[in-house]
């Protein structure tokens, strides 16, 4: 039997600064609190294959597991919850922008 599809967000990396960014409704986020949420397979594959060609702005779109919990999207891998907090060795991209780094 297959595993039921769990809600999901669209990510990639910004082709030019890097960055970890989130698709949204209308375009592309660096804040995964703003991503559009997909709860539905067939809809999340195809904006997957929107964002996989828009080569001139994105790099390594993939469907990454998110909890709703809360009306906030939070990641529930490890792995995604790291990115979704910027780079670790020094402050730049979002880490910039935080008062406490």
């Amino acid at each position: 039997m297959p595993k039921a599809f769990t809600p999901k967000v669209v990510t990639a990396n910004h082709l030019l600064k890097g960055d970890v960014i989130y698709q949204t409704a209308t375009g592309w986020t660096r804040d995964l609190a703003e991503a559009e949420v997909l709860t539905d397979e067939a809809d999340a594959d195809l904006r997957l294959i929107d964002a996989a060609q828009q080569v001139s702005l994105v790099v390594g779109a993939y469907l990454a597991d998110v909890d709703t919990a809360g009306g906030v999207p939070k990641p529930t891998h490890f792995r995604e919850d790291f990115r979704a907090r910027g780079p670790s060795n020094y402050a730049h991209g979002k880490q910039e922008d935080l008062s406490n780094v």
